[in-house]
Formats: C-alpha cells, sequence, structure tokens
C-alpha cells in the first residue's frame, strides 16, 4: 500500500460484537450503493470458509469477523436481497458462491466492477492493475496469500483487506460514466443480472483425478497404479489435517514419487518436490501408497469429455463451432474485447450442437438474454444457416 493511501484513510471498523453488527446493518439500510468482498483461507484449509466480509460506503470502511463464534451474520442476507440496495464487487463470482454457500444468501442488482472493466475492453482488469493505474493506490502484493484464518488479524491485513472495497464505489461511477457514454450499459446490465442465478454446487472429491494431472496420461500403467494409491492418499490426509491437499505434495511431486518408486526414507527424501519436512511427516503414507500401487490393478482411463454423452461431437457440429469461433474473433476484434466477452466457448458449443433456425429457436437456447440475442442473433442464424449448406 502506498504511503499516501496510509495518510489518507482513516482505520477500518471491525465488526465483531452482535451491536456493532445490528448498527451497521441499520445504517447499511440507508445506503444506495454498497461495496462487498471476502476473504477466504482456502490456501491454508481443505474445508475452507469465509473468513472476513469487507462491507465499504461513502466515508466508512467495515471489516466483518464472521469466526466470532457468536457473530451470526444471517442478517445481512436482507441487504443482500434488497434490490433497493446496488452491491459493488470485483469479480464477483466467487464472492456469491462462497457467501451462498456459507450463509445461503440470495444476491440481486450486483455491480461487478471487473466484468465492467472487461465489457469496456480495459486491458487491465485486476483490482491491484486497477486501483495503482486509477488511484494511485498500490496494494500490498505480500498480503495476497496471507492466512485470513488466523486470529488476532495484524494490522497490515486489516489495511490490505479494506482496500479492497474502499475505492469500488469510485471505481463503479467511472465504469458506470463510460458505459453509458460508449452505449454498453445494457449489456453489463445484462452480465450483472447473470449473477444472480450462479449457484454454488458442491463437488465431491473425484478419485479419478488423477488422471487430470499434467503428465498422468504419459506414465506407464505400473505408475499410473501408483499415481493412484498417491492420489488418494493426499486427500485423505489433507481432510485429516483439514489442510489443501497440495501442501501434503503438489501434483509434480506425485508425479515424481510414481516415476520413481521410492522404497525407504532415504530415497522418498531425494524426489524432487519432496522437502525434507514432508518425507518426515508423510513418508510412512508415501511408501505405503507405493506400495499398494505396485500390486494394484493398472487403472483404466476415463472416456474423454466431449458432447453430453462424452463422446465427440460429430464433424458437422465441429464445422458449425469453428464457424462461430470464427465470427467471435473477428466480433471481438471490431469491439477491442477479449473473445469470450462476446461469447464463451460453452455458449458456441451449444449454439453449434442445437443449431437454432428461427429467432426463437435461438432465444429458446437460453445461453445468453436479449442484448446479446438482438446484437448478435441475425449473425448466429445466418451463419448456422451457411454452416448447414
Amino acid at each position: 500500500m502506498s504511503s499516501v493511501a496510509r495518510a489518507a484513510l482513516a482505520p477500518p471498523s471491525l465488526v465483531t460484537t452482535p451491536e456493532q453488527l445490528t448498527a451497521l446493518l441499520q445504517r447499511l439500510k440507508g445506503e444506495p450503493v454498497v461495496a462487498v468482498d471476502t476473504e477466504s483461507n482456502s490456501l491454508y484449509a481443505y474445508y475452507y470458509r469465509v473468513c472476513l466480509i469487507q462491507v465499504s460506503i461513502p466515508g466508512a470502511d467495515y471489516l466483518l469477523d464472521p469466526l466470532i463464534p457468536d457473530l451470526d451474520m444471517s442478517p445481512l442476507g436482507d441487504i443482500f436481497s434488497n434490490p433497493a440496495v446496488e452491491k459493488v464487487f470485483h469479480a464477483a463470482e466467487n464472492d456469491i458462491l462462497v457467501l451462498q454457500r456459507d450463509y445461503n444468501f440470495c444476491f440481486v442488482r450486483c455491480f461487478d466492477t471487473m466484468l465492467a472493466a472487461r465489457i469496456l475492453g480495459w486491458r487491465q482488469v485486476g483490482l491491484a492493475a486497477i486501483l495503482d493505474e486509477r488511484f494511485h493506490v498500490q496494494l500490498d502484493k505480500s498480503l495476497q496469500r496471507t492466512d485470513w484464518g488466523r486470529r488476532p488479524l495484524a494490522r497490515d491485513q486489516m489495511a490490505y483487506a479494506r482496500l479492497d472495497t474502499h475505492y469500488l464505489l469510485p471505481l463503479r461511477d467511472l465504469l458506470l460514466a463510460e458505459l453509458r457514454s460508449r452505449g454498453r450499459l445494457d449489456e453489463a446490465r445484462e452480465a450483472f443480472a447473470a449473477l444472480e442465478n450462479i449457484a454454488w454446487v458442491e463437488k465431491p472429491f473425484d478419485p479419478d483425478g488423477f488422471w487430470r494431472i499434467n503428465g498422468a496420461r504419459d506414465l506407464p500403467p505400473r505408475a499410473l497404479a501408483t499415481l493412484q494409491e498417491l492420489y488418494l492418499f493426499r486427500d485423505a490426509e489433507a481432510r485429516r489435517q483439514n489442510w489443501p491437499p497440495f501442501k501434503i505434495a503438489t501434483d509434480q511431486a506425485l508425479i515424481n514419487l510414481a516415476m520413481t518408486q521410492p522404497q525407504d526414507g532415504n530415497a522418498l527424501s531425494r524426489v524432487p518436490r519432496i522437502g525434507s519436512t514432508q518425507a518426515h511427516r508423510w513418508g510412512k503414507g508415501f511408501l505405503a501408497a507405493i506400495e499398494r500401487g505396485r500390486v494394484a490393478p493398472p487403472p483404466s482411463p476415463p472416456p474423454r469429455q466431449g458432447n453430453h454423452n462424452g463422446s465427440r461431437p460429430d464433424e458437422a457440429t465441429m464445422t458449425r463451432f469453428d464457424a462461430l469461433r470464427a465470427w467471435r474473433s473477428k466480433k471481438a476484434h471490431e469491439r477491442d474485447v477479449e473473445p469470450d466477452v462476446v461469447a464463451s466457448n460453452e455458449v458456441l458449443m451449444t449454439l453449434a450442437r442445437l443449431c437454432p433456425h428461427t429467432p426463437d429457436e435461438l432465444s429458446r437456447a437460453g445461453v445468453w438474454g436479449p442484448w446479446k440475442q438482438r446484437t448478435y442473433g441475425p449473425d448466429i442464424l445466418n451463419i448456422l444457416k451457411d454452416a448447414r449448406h
């Protein structure tokens, strides 16, 4: 953080009691626009959770501590679901998902400053880069990977966290003015509205997930069987310790163990990406997994994902998909935005597969809202028509 920012900003208010939270909620009810962010401990826990909620309004920044046992965060839901209060996020999706998962919050009327910046074609869309460029404020990058689950929070942690929301309101005003002046506000509002429909989906541990490790499919059968056992051990140990799996062993460390298959502690400690601490703490578990892999049958690869039944799309569908991608590249270049701002690969594949013939059929595909339907619909239908001939 810059020394200018430290001198200019009053300390944030730390909300740790029910009385403080009640007073804040009363104040928020009178605010038309509220900035929101969260911090989680996903780099430090298997079962990670929201560890801090930041809220800013004009003239005040608040840090809410959800780890306080007696602090009930559920009343915040009334603010988040209130259409009279606009909620401003930067890169809203993850914050909405974790707040939905932990508290079952429902969000309406959001403004995402990163989405707005991308729709405008800003080259720098990360918050740190925007704050530096637009407000001459530097975030302390050393705190990006801090453990937000530890208490008490350090002063520099609180100063860093408050900057994630303090400038979002003036940034929102800058973006709103530019969206209006460039005729892209309806597009942005449609993108913001889509945030209301995202939903947290619990992803259970996939015992076949080792196939997605880079280099796994290049291993011989015996090493693959060992990799599978190591992968299962790592997850079980991560759950037991409540540590993220990569802190037990990185993916590359598992590949190295599967390839070398050490048989004792000395050999284990010499494996690249396995440090002495890991060898000491989990050496027996690694060696036992390697031994199980030596006698286990080699695993069969799962089917590669293609269309809905797991097979690759047919040639006609791929022809349409390629034509749509070419159109998207041209349109993105014309608008000076990234291609996925126009349409994602998933949207294009859905359109290529369904191949709608009419505006009504295109609308029923459900891939986007009215603005994109009006703006891109005629092009899409013409491209698909040409691709059918």
